[in-house]
């Protein structure tokens, strides 16, 4: 099920939910809208490759916006710092921004039950479009969960994504084994 307006603030205020800086007027009937933080970037290299560590190019951007262009992969990150300890976050695009013609993510929209951190935003677009820091970008869905919760993301020895960060933050993929 998803959690209402009143179910999440219930939830903050037990702290199973940290949303900062929580701005009440960003609270919707059953989401929180989330905003775009200053910190961009761009891999180095245009051939990606999965088993080694694609560096990143930091954008800060400008106070009056950054244009982004199709057939580049942006990544981005909220300026909201989320925590959930006991429900399911998902990161969903916003209609506004979607009717500009750009996707937020490719396809990590969903959170683990114990992430902490900001979200790093997969962006791309279907056309050149200006972007500007603080512009609203997307909306957190909370899920409940059945079942008690064994593996925490932010307690497991082999989570990648733990370190507070206000900037995006590339693919680990090349720490896996395979």
């Amino acid at each position: 099920m998803i959690l209402t307006d009143r179910k999440i603030l219930s939830e903050i205020e037990k702290g199973t939910i940290l949303i900062e800086p929580y701005r009440k007027e960003c609270l919707g009937t059953n989401s929180y809208d989330v905003h775009l933080g200053r910190y961009l970037a761009v891999y180095k290299n245009h051939i990606l490759d999965a088993k080694l560590h694609n560096e990143i190019m930091e954008i800060v951007m400008p106070d009056d916006g950054f244009v982004i262009h199709p057939g580049i992969l942006y990544l981005g990150v909220t300026e909201e710092y989320t925590e959930t300890h006991a429900h399911v976050p998902f990161l969903e695009g916003k209609s506004s921004v979607g009717r500009l013609g750009i996707d937020i993510h490719a396809t990590a929209g969903k959170g683990d039950v114990g992430f902490c951190n900001t979200w790093t935003l997969e962006i791309s677009c279907a056309q050149p479009v200006r972007i500007y820091a603080g512009m609203p970008i997307g909306q957190l869905i909370y899920f409940s969960v059945d079942g008690e919760i064994e593996n925490y993301y932010n307690k497991k020895k082999n989570a990648k994504y733990v370190n507070r960060t206000i900037r995006p933050v590339e693919s680990m993929m090349y720490l896996n084994k395979f």
